[in-house]
């Protein structure tokens, strides 16, 4: 006991007994998790609550949350941290950076820290058409999170007003058109107040290209990351038609459109449609002070929408323990009551079926069925532009794009460039 050891004794076992204390205090796994903070609402406040409840169920874990700005900043500032002394052990970057990711050997597959069959039935709970941009090569290296697919938004006061049936926005590239001529509205001097569509051409121009050639039955790319299709005439077709919609059809502004102030443009009245994240779906609802209601995109030879969005992926160079304490934290903020309640908070979408059918998102989506548009989208939906040297790739074509939009080239010449630039970066990972 104690109280009969000598004082010199006593002082020892009290020191013993404080470092043991000290010892079990600090046995705590730390993690260190970067977030984009790309889109929407304040983010971070959801997240951080998550990270409360998920340290009151596991108090033997700490999570950091370090918000990183967009997704290519959240991309940089973790693999500047691997790099260092102080290496992160999972963070949320963009889907499509599995292929760099795999390059670069930073992050490990999720089937080999799933153990159980619990773990695993987890593993295969998610939406099939979010998972295409987390595998590769037979292995599942992303998990889907903050996700969403294009959606459009239209103010319905506008469709009123315009005699337009506000409970059937377009479901055609020609609808959209001569729904879209009778939105735009000029004042005497011919200056436009209120413009048919606007779809942001800045920021993710690649991502907005993605839905309408997939609209026009054609994809940006093999499931590998290995081929690009940039030139195929029914991608051509489809960048034609985008630059058509303000320089022939005007009813959008030519030129390019700012991802970051077109949701203030329609909210401001400035625009009757926008193609936008449905990321943005719970701000627009707080702030619009008109009617307005949110429509898959509208088809050509079909419906289509590229996925969008974050992953969860957990880095290489962590402790077991670390990877361990990752995959739960993953695993919790997936949960389904965990996912119904982000998607309520922010407009994306939750990930599997399981968390649409919990009480809270099954009554939010029957109170407000815009909420269920994106995922609707889902079985029309294909993945995101993904390929090795994925940020060259997506430059040559953002750039293609672009070119197009302002009057600088033809499509048919921006796009068969861009697709010769892509076959000479891609060709040695055939």
């Amino acid at each position: 006991m104690l109280h009969k050891l000598p004082k010199v004794g006593q002082a020892i076992a009290l020191s013993i007994a404080a470092f043991g204390l000290s010892a079990s205090v600090q046995a705590k796994t730390e993690l260190t998790m970067y977030y984009p903070v790309a889109v929407g609402g304040s983010l971070t406040k959801v997240v951080d609550n998550m990270i409360e409840g998920f340290e009151k169920q596991n108090p033997d874990i700490d999570v950091n949350a370090i918000y990183a700005g967009n997704y290519n900043d959240a991309r940089v500032k973790a693999l500047a941290a691997l790099n260092s002394g102080k290496p992160a052990q999972l963070s949320v970057m963009f889907s499509i950076d599995v292929h760099e990711l795999m390059d670069q050997d930073a992050i490990v597959p999720f089937d080999e820290l799933t153990k159980t069959a619990e773990e695993r039935q987890w593993l295969n709970s998610f939406y099939p058409t979010l998972m295409q941009n987390g595998k590769a090569k037979g292995k599942t290296w992303g998990i889907p999170f903050q996700r969403s697919t294009i959606v459009m938004y239209y103010n319905k006061d506008a469709f009123r007003a315009a005699g337009l049936n506000p409970e059937k926005p377009p479901k055609s590239w020609d609808e959209l058109v001569a729904a879209g001529k009778k939105l735009t509205l000029r004042n005497g001097d011919g200056k436009v107040q209120q413009w048919g569509t606007m779809i942001p051409s800045t920021g993710y121009p690649y991502w907005m290209f993605g839905a309408l050639t997939k609209q026009n039955g054609e994809v940006l790319m093999n499931q590998d990351g290995t081929e690009t299709y940039f030139n195929k005439p029914a991608v051509v077709e489809a960048l034609g038609f985008w630059k058509d919609l303000g320089s022939k059809h005007q009813i959008m502004p030519q030129g390019t459109i700012e991802w970051g102030t077109l949701r203030q443009n329609f909210l401001e009245g400035k625009t009757a449609m926008m193609w936008h994240s449905t990321g943005n779906l719970t701000t627009v609802k707080k702030n619009a002070k008109f009617d307005f209601g949110v429509a898959m995109l509208p088809a050509q030879k079909e419906f289509g929408s590229p996925t969008g969005g974050g992953n969860f992926y957990i880095f290489k160079k962590s402790s077991a323990e670390e990877k361990a304490a990752a995959l739960k934290l993953v695993r919790y903020m997936t949960a389904p009551q965990q996912a119904a309640a982000w998607s309520k908070a922010t407009g994306y979408m939750a990930v599997s079926e399981e968390a649409y059918q919990t009480d809270e998102l099954n009554r939010y989506v029957k109170s407000f069925p815009a909420a269920a548009v994106a995922r609707d989208q889902l079985q029309h939906a294909t993945a995101e532009l993904s390929t090795h040297q994925a940020g060259r790739v997506r430059k040559l074509l953002d750039d293609a794009i672009q070119s197009v939009l302002t009057g600088e080239k033809e499509a048919d010449q921006a796009l068969s460039k861009a697709q010769q630039q892509a076959d000479r970066i891609l060709r040695r990972y055939r």
